[in-house]
């Protein structure tokens, strides 16, 4: 059991780092002195006058000889304080702090300081315990209990310090919950970097030398002292332990914070607030976490937030995504996700971003079997709606929007852009694919626009694609095209009772293409049934099979022409020979969603077994390598463009009739998606019912503007017109 000790008193702020650990010639500074600014004039001893003023403020020292100082530096801004150890003193005057409403005098008042640092005009007051911390200038330290660091700190990060055993590392159970994919937190992780880590691990060579890179990323001596930047406030706050904590951030009424990395900066500050309790942990720049949240074991992206008493643990929230009212555990959460409701949960999930959260929806809460080695996964835009609950093991692609229900089993949903309903009254599962295209198209453009608007990252370490049609999601629709084809080729066999008589896929996907090629009725007529999409026996439905397809079909074609046009105008010199011959092959097909990155699958092989050989040392290194391959996805996204372009041409190269004849149909495409876009909302402005809580039209109009008014909606037709300018000239150019 814990026990009191009883020491000696020279103790008190001494031997802060065990004897055992010290290098030779150095005494238990010297880490210290490396962290710290040295002051031009550099300190001094007090004066005999000094030190007489001290005493008679009721200030107190085990030795006056160890309290330095620096010029100017007025005693009597200093009352009723007691110091023990090294105390080194910046700037004192007589000057007023501010901060909001908040004034505090520069100087330290009734309080314990034990071989500290303490910067330039720095206002401590009712600070009870304040050891082993070097405070940056011009902050405010007010009303705190406890804050303090211990000689093996480790400040959020995964590492060991000198002598200690294995067991007490600290590891992220993200994705699951047994720890079987488990990382090493670090200050400058980022979603990419647990993901690789995360999802590889069979790769025993990858996980070997991460882990290596991470302890050799951070010294492991004992010594470090903890930090607060310049122009910090931390005030009305209980317990802060082994904290390092950057300039401008603001900490007002937390409860406890331990073992932490809270990044801020002047461009980019954090702000922690009432009643928070945070340990084992490394927060972004630019976050906000208030109102009762609890986070445990976990990695906070830059631009992120907690709110109002979310529970965070053992989970990685990527960048510009907010978290409120909710319990998160197990998680590997990729960038922009929004998560708001208190009945919401979510557990043992990789999620890859662009994501939003229902209330009520229950994502991994009902396991289905005793194991808790379940996981799900989800691509990017996973939106599962109101009271929505879904068990493990599960894998849904791109945009997947899930209608209130309770389903009853697994789920492996490759259709994406679709939305699923669970059909209680006929015992069946119905997809409609690319729902969004066909019924919401006001979201689905909406989507790229507002990630990208939302993005207020400084620091963009964490590169991310916002747009909706990139090659991850453009591959997912060509092989939904050719499950519609094979599954719509059964139905019709099955219907003339000719199951047997086509079984070669090539068959059935040259008769499904046929079909959905055809007659709009030929295919509506069909009963088409989805495969391996439900752990069930019970029948999975696929609705409006024929207009999805031709959906799939324009969103290739928009997405070839849209980034072709794209490298076209960044390369005027740029022809469609040249593009053919830098393609040299057929397309990539396989890509990767990289935290938020998109990468073909072959560039991550080759930097996993980099990686696993010791090419890499740092992980700087990774994030240089990570950036030289987002520096070249441009042109990759061009090249694949290019490749979809021809196949859906049914050409080999692509020549300017080809060309001109797509750019006339992008023409059309883009037209249909302005006009859905105003549809699709107007449905809001006309809906009778919404008008129902006015009073007249003028209420109306003067609480939520009329839809020609709409931001979104203006941006989209000048897109519009944009590109049938540009398509003009384009044309018209010999």
């Amino acid at each position: 059991m814990d026990k009191v000790l009883i020491l000696p008193p020279e103790n008190m702020g001494k031997n802060f780092i065990p004897a055992e650990y010290l290098p030779k010639g150095k005494d238990e500074y010297y880490q210290r002195n490396l962290q710290i600014r040295h002051p031009k004039a550099g300190w001094r001893h007090l004066q005999s006058d000094e030190v007489e003023a001290l005493v008679k403020n009721d200030n107190t020292a085990d030795n006056w000889d160890e309290i330095l100082v620096t010029d100017p530096f007025d005693p009597y801004q200093i009352k009723n304080t007691r110091f023990y150890g090294l105390v080194r003193i910046g700037c004192v005057r007589n000057v007023i702090l501010q901060h909001h409403d908040l004034r505090m005098p520069a100087g330290i008042t009734n309080s314990t300081i034990i071989s500290c640092d303490i910067g330039d005009d720095v206002a401590i007051h009712d600070v009870h315990y304040l050891a082993h911390y070097i405070i940056g200038d011009h902050s405010i330290l007010f009303n705190i209990d406890e804050m303090h660091t211990t000689d093996h700190a480790k400040f959020g990060n995964g590492i060991l310090k000198e002598g200690e055993p294995e067991n007490i590392r600290t590891w992220l159970d993200v994705m699951n919950e047994t720890g079987c994919r488990r990382v090493l937190p670090f200050d400058g992780m980022i979603t990419a970097d647990a993901f690789l880590w995360a999802k590889y691990v069979d790769d025993k060579a990858l996980q070997a030398n991460l882990k290596k890179i991470t302890q050799n990323s951070i010294d492991s001596r004992r010594g470090f002292y903890g930090t607060t930047g310049s122009h910090c406030v931390i005030k009305n706050s209980l317990i802060l332990k082994d904290v390092k904590i950057g300039s401008y951030c603001y900490i007002k009424g937390a409860n406890k914070i331990k073992n932490l990395t809270i990044n801020s900066s002047g461009e980019e500050p954090t702000q922690i607030g009432e009643g928070v309790e945070l340990v084992n942990g490394i927060i972004g720049y630019g976050c906000h976490i208030f109102y009762g949240c609890k986070a445990v074991k976990f990695i906070l992206g830059n631009n992120s937030n907690l709110k109002y008493g979310a529970r965070l643990i053992n989970s990685f929230l990527g960048d510009n995504s907010t978290i409120s009212c909710c319990e998160v555990l197990n998680n590997l959460i990729f960038p922009a996700h929004e998560q708001h409701h208190n009945n919401s949960f979510l557990i043992a999930s990789v999620v890859m971003g662009q994501s939003n959260m229902a209330a009520g929806a229950t994502i991994g809460s009902n396991h289905n079997s005793r194991a808790n080695d379940n996981e799900i996964q989800a691509g990017r835009g996973f939106w599962p709606g109101l009271c929505t609950s879904v068990k493990h093991s599960c894998r849904f692609a791109s945009f997947i929007l899930l209608s209130k229900s309770d389903y009853p089993a697994e789920l492996d949903i490759p259709l994406p852009f679709s939305l699923l309903n669970n059909n209680v009254y006929k015992n069946q599962l119905e997809v409609i694919p690319a729902f969004w295209w066909l019924y919401n198209m006001y979201a689905l453009a909406r989507n790229s626009w507002k990630f990208q608007n939302r993005d207020k990252r400084f620091r963009k370490v964490q590169n991310i694609e916002f747009e909706t049609f990139a090659p991850d999601t453009i591959e997912e629709v060509i092989y939904a095209r050719r499950l519609l084809e094979i599954w719509t080729a059964k139905a019709s066999l099955m219907q003339k009772e000719q199951s047997g008589k086509a079984k070669n896929q090539n068959e059935l996907l040259a008769l499904g293409h046929k079909l959905l090629s055809g007659r709009e009725s030929d295919v509506n007529n069909l009963e088409i049934v989805g495969e391996n999409m439900e752990n069930s026996k019970r029948k999975v439905m696929i609705l409006k099979t024929y207009q999805a397809y031709h959906a799939y079909g324009d969103m290739l074609h928009h997405y070839a022409v849209k980034n072709i046009l794209a490298y076209i105008t960044a390369n005027p010199k740029a022809t469609l020979a040249s593009m053919h011959d830098d393609l040299k092959g057929r397309r990539q097909q396989e890509w990767i969603n990289l935290g938020g990155q998109i990468m073909q699958k072959k560039d991550i092989d080759k930097l996993r077994t980099e990686i696993g050989t010791g090419k890499f040392k740092s992980w700087k290194d990774i994030h240089t390598r990570y950036d030289k391959l987002w520096n070249k996805y441009p042109r990759d996204k061009q090249k694949h463009a290019y490749a979809i372009l021809c196949e859906i041409t049914g050409t080999d190269k692509l020549t300017e009739k080809h060309w001109k004849s797509a750019l006339d149909k992008a023409v059309e495409i883009q037209q249909y998606i302005c006009d859905q876009v105003y549809i699709s909302r107007k449905k809001d402005y006309d809906n009778p019912y919404r008008q129902a809580t006015f009073r007249n039209p003028d209420e109306m109009k003067a609480a939520i503007g009329t839809i020609d008014e709409n931001s979104f909606i203006i941006q989209v037709k000048k897109e519009t017109e944009d590109l049938k300018k540009l398509v003009k000239t384009l044309r018209n150019k010999k």
